[in-house]
């Protein structure tokens, strides 16, 4: 087989891009073995090894190997990326409304929260999150920033979420599930494309992308501006800060190096400004917003390369840096300045439960400046090697190494080093053509805690029929504390201090002795790993009739959760503990029907939990509690109309909210017209978001005055 042949025999496993190992090169493996040495031509391969979108749909993540819905130990959701275009979602944080199971909603100054049974405080901790790859979570403090995450919903071609604990895949972080980010492949992207959308609350987003495709490399560079204003008002009718304005710029290219190897080069750039109110942000009684400038790079770079038709592995090394300045000032009165001096915690109370350092009416006297900023580096190499003994039995094998570096002298006083190794293995074995085994673990040590852990996975999967069967899934795994619960040296010192007859506080630092009650204080307090044992039973079909394609794959789960770290992380108060306890259980369908024409999708979950606290600080918390809803789902229509006219619409709910009678429920309704030319194309679409519900759920804060929001877009290819 020539070069000249090699880039287009890749591109034929297009749809296989999600940057695990198994997925180019399984593909490419068929291609390389059909295909005559002397030929210029590209070798129908289809019918060698079923793609995505054939027969039965497969998933990479859940294992790290490419396997059919038939086959995969747990359930997996699958969301195109054409289907959340043609949806008109406006932020990739709302996407993942269409997974049963997952909470989306909002804490802080409009700080996007996504979490899988409501099992989240403030910081989303538990869920693994990958882009192509790479690990996403910020590293200070363990936790998701979506609304700064770069990844346009142009580039994205499939998001694949495995629901249920998958620790024995990606390791700690994957406590109660993986979300893999998969974005297109530079071949599919060649030539020009823009995007401009405008919309009610200052939404404002633009979007270009140029690429190109050669013999010896294709590549892609990208731009992207997102601008909201988030919430309309406080719950005092106040306008509320808590807008955003993100820019991001990256790069995606995959070389060819020979018949047998490639390697991807990724980059990426984003800076802006999260802005923070100073009612909802900021600490020791901030007088100024306290907005989040950012800085943030990733570098990513991976090496595949097959050994024979049936064995390959890859190499990938990944740099990310977060760097986020949040410096501000903050205003006293006499009564704080005095607190400080006499050894009063700042935010005691008196016996009528009044603050005692901060009372209504105390005259601002003393000013300074404190700093919110962080800066942290995670260094992440992994090996991975793929072994296809037959098509029965199949072995995916490796290991991994992280380092993070964390620097900030609020969250850790200076700087601190994490380290994590893990190796990570799953066998897939069918003895007979109806029974498929998998088995599959990771070890791993980190440094947080010094010890050592194992995260098992096996499961039974009954192939009743060609398109339908019947999965058993038995898993366990283990969450660490991260740096920040375990090993934080939380505290702001007082620079720029002003009038100078206080200049004897400059550099002070103020800690949660100095701060906070005491006698709520668990930040000394070492923290164990929390577990999980879950338990699945799930049933997946897929039926073709005349003019339709239906499937349906429902779950039904029982997890049991111990040693759970909750509590409150703010200076003022600090007492996270391995106290709390959790036994869950439920019920998850999603299914969808394809008519020529019109597609239909619907998801719904059912959440039972029960959480109890076992410590001595208080009788009880829900501090677990907060993201979850009892019941919850979504329900979508995708149209072809005549004319080049597609219409989209769709319902999302989410109710009792931590046990409340909070609920959300929006209405999407998007039309699209396409314009098609010889040497491009172009759509105009219209997009209104209506908000059944008129009360606010989960924060006071969070009101939108006008319950439809309307949005214009406009994209162009060529």
């Amino acid at each position: 087989m020539t070069n000249t042949n090699y880039p287009k025999a890749i591109r034929r496993c297009k749809p296989t891009r999600v940057y695990l190992l198994p997925a180019l090169l399984a593909c490419s493996a068929a291609t390389w073995a059909n295909t005559d040495s002397s030929s210029t031509s590209v070798p129908d391969f289809d019918s060698q090894l079923p793609v995505l979108g054939g027969d039965i749909p497969e998933v990479l993540t859940t294992t790290r190997l490419r396997q059919p819905k038939t086959r995969v130990p747990g359930s997996t959701t699958v969301i195109e990326g054409e289907t959340i275009r043609d949806l008109g979602l406006m932020h990739l944080y709302e996407v993942f409304r269409l997974v049963p199971g997952m909470t989306v909603n909002f804490v802080g100054s409009h700080q996007p929260s996504v979490t899988y049974h409501g099992t989240s405080h403030y910081e989303q901790r538990r869920m693994q999150v990958l882009v192509d790859g790479r690990t996403a979570h910020r590293v200070t403090l363990s936790d998701m920033d979506w609304k700064t995450m770069p990844v346009p919903l142009e580039m994205i071609e499939r998001i694949e979420v495995a629901r249920g604990p998958n620790s024995a895949a990606y390791g700690i972080n994957a406590f109660l599930g993986t979300i893999n980010i998969i974005t297109r492949d530079p071949a599919d992207t060649a030539g020009v494309e823009t995007y401009v959308g405008s919309g009610s609350r200052g939404y404002r987003r633009a979007f270009g992308s140029v690429g190109g495709t050669g013999e010896a490399m294709d590549w892609r560079l990208n731009y992207e501006k997102r601008r909201f204003d988030g919430f309309d008002t406080n719950d005092d009718g106040e306008d509320f800060h808590d807008g955003k304005d993100i820019n991001s710029f990256n790069w995606d290219s995959r070389l060819y190096l020979d018949n047998n190897a490639n390697l991807e080069l990724r980059a990426g750039v984003v800076d802006g400004v999260d802005e923070r109110d100073q009612d909802k942000g900021g600490s020791l009684e901030a007088n100024e917003n306290p907005d989040i400038d950012l800085r943030d790079y990733h570098l990513q770079a991976k090496l595949n390369y097959q050994l024979s038709q049936n064995h390959f592995f890859h190499v990938q090394a990944a740099v990310e840096n977060y760097k986020r300045r949040q410096d501000y000032g903050i205003a006293w009165g006499h009564a704080a300045v005095d607190c400080l001096d006499n050894g009063t915690a700042l935010y005691a109370e008196d016996s009528q439960g009044d603050d005692i350092c901060f009372p209504d009416g105390d005259p601002e006297v003393f000013f300074a400046d404190i700093s919110d900023s962080y800066e942290d580096t995670r260094i992440e190499l992994e090996l991975q090697d793929t072994l296809l003994f037959s098509e029965d039995l199949k072995l995916v094998t490796g290991t991994g190494f992280r380092k993070d570096i964390l620097r900030s002298d609020t969250f850790f006083n200076g700087r601190e080093e994490i380290y994590q190794s893990r190796v990570f293995g799953n066998l897939e074995y069918s003895p007979w053509r109806w029974l498929t085994f998998n088995a599959g673990g990771n070890w791993e040590r980190t440094s947080t805690t010094g010890e050592d852990y194992f995260s098992p996975r096996v499961a039974a999967n009954f192939q009743l029929t060609d398109q339908q069967a019947l999965r058993f899934v038995f898993s366990q795994a283990v969450r660490t504390p991260d740096a920040f619960e375990q090993d934080s040296d939380y505290g702001y010192t007082l620079r720029n201090v002003r009038p100078a007859e206080y200049a004897d506080l400059e550099d002070t630092r103020i800690t949660i002795d100095e701060a906070g009650d005491t006698g709520l204080d668990t930040s000394d307090k070492e923290l164990e790993e929390e577990r999980i044992t879950s338990y699945e039973i799930s049933y997946f079909i897929q039926h073709a009739m005349d003019e339709a394609l239906l499937s349906l794959e429902v779950r039904g789960f029982k997890d049991r959760m111990r040693d759970m770290i909750g509590g409150i992380i703010q200076l003022k108060e600090w007492s996270l503990e391995n106290e709390y306890n959790i036994d869950q259980k439920g019920v998850e369908v999603e299914g969808s029907a394809e008519f020529p024409g019109t597609t239909l999708r619907a998801s719904y979950a059912y959440l039972d939990q029960d959480t109890w606290y076992t410590g001595i600080l208080s009788d009880e918390s829900d501090t677990l509690e907060r993201m979850s809803v009892r019941h919850s789902g979504s329900l979508a229509v995708i149209q072809d109309l005549r004319w080049n006219l597609k219409g989209a619409t769709a319902f999302y709910w989410a109710d009792e909210f931590n046990r409340k009678q909070e609920q959300f429920e929006r209405i999407d309704v998007r039309l699209s017209k396409q314009f098609f030319a010889p040497r491009y194309n172009a759509e105009l679409a219209f997009v209104m978001q209506h908000y059944l519900n008129r009360e606010v759920e989960l924060s006071s804060d969070n009101i939108i005055e006008d319950h439809n929001q309307y949005f214009i877009e406009a994209s162009l290819k060529f």
